[in-house]
């Protein structure tokens, strides 16, 4: 008799711990679907509402312009040169206009306030995309001046939060979006410079605007790519800047480093640039498109294999590990060998 009510205790707790397996996994399918058909509600209208796009010169800023104006949006492409300009005036329909924006001068942003100003009228501003960037200077951090700093963080961070505070009442207008491009880089620094710093911060100010903003109806969304092929990553632009930084240094600073330094960081560069960068940079537009379309828009989207299932796993390990790897692929200076 003890062996039976033994044996039916046991079992009716194993069909009750295989019943509760079961409603867990019955409710996170449930909500995993409610997330999939809420994330693809999308707005309407997209022939009314402007988009301004920085950077558009090349890389993200420039496929996302072209994206947005087949999908009949009203684009207002911001470009550096007047060959940017025109050449993605030439690409796209006569409905995308182009201006000259140099987002680290502020009457250059005034300009271009003005500009859109009387383009959108009492409509607003329904999308701002902060994308403009660049990363050199870039490399160890004893190489570096101030003004290495700061040419990085005028574009990437100043610039971004110069054009955002000037777009602001055009935003609130729309009850629109502002994407902002950070970086996989804005939750894990691997290099010196600018860039990461850049990132970081561009992380923090979207977090503290999106915030505030929310009581505006102003959407605020961060876009983290990993590496992707833009001229952000070109191997041939970083490395003159290395061997700019590396002519300059003190002999003792180099004598430290060693004579084949700046050789094995570069070819360590080149390997981990060439393995980690996707030419398929779509993969970073969708989420901007995303972020713009979307009725519900997410507050970060990762972007590229490599974030989801490397740098963002790392960024949560224990510092030792992620000092680790980057140890692993970079070389050490002769004075620590």
């Amino acid at each position: 008799m003890v062996f039976t009510d033994s044996l039916a205790a046991y079992l009716a707790e194993v069909i009750l711990s295989h019943l509760a397996l079961t409603c867990v996994f019955l409710l996170a399918t449930l909500a995993a679907v409610r997330w999939y058909i809420r994330d693809s509600y999308k707005v309407d209208g997209f022939s009314q509402k402007h988009v301004l796009i920085t950077g558009c010169d090349s890389g993200f800023g420039n496929l996302l312009a072209k994206q947005l104006d087949r999908k009949g949006f009203q684009v207002m492409a911001a470009c550096l040169t007047e060959k940017g300009a025109a050449d993605l005036a030439a690409a796209a329909s006569p409905r995308l206009k182009t201006f000259l924006l140099d987002v680290t001068d502020s009457a250059s942003i005034r300009k271009a306030v003005e500009s859109v100003s009387r383009e959108v009228g009492e409509r607003g501003l329904w999308g701002l995309v902060n994308n403009a960037g660049r990363s050199t200077p870039i490399g160890p951090t004893e190489w570096m001046k101030l003004e290495d700093f700061t040419k990085v963080l005028d574009v990437n961070l100043i610039g971004v939060i110069d054009v955002t505070l000037q777009f602001l009442p055009l935003l609130k207008k729309a009850r629109g979006r502002v994407v902002n491009v950070a970086s996989i880089l804005g939750r894990l620094s691997v290099t010196g410079g600018g860039y990461c710093l850049s990132k970081w911060g561009v992380e923090a100010f979207s977090d503290s605007l999106r915030r505030n903003m929310q009581h505006f109806g102003i959407n605020v969304s961060i876009i983290e790519p990993g590496f992707f092929k833009t001229n952000v990553t070109r191997v041939d632009l970083i490395d003159a800047d290395l061997r700019r930084l590396w002519s300059r240094l003190p002999q003792d600073v180099k004598d430290s480093y060693g004579a084949t330094y700046l050789d094995e960081y570069m070819k360590a560069q080149a390997f981990s640039m060439g393995l980690l960068c996707s030419p398929d940079i779509s993969k970073v537009t969708r989420c901007m498109e995303h972020a713009l379309t979307a009725r519900f828009p997410r507050r970060r989207y990762a972007a590229g294999w490599d974030a989801k299932l490397f740098w963002i796993p790392l960024s949560y390990l224990p510092s030792f590990v992620a000092d680790f790897m980057v140890n692993v692929i970079l070389p050490s200076p002769k004075q620590n060998m």
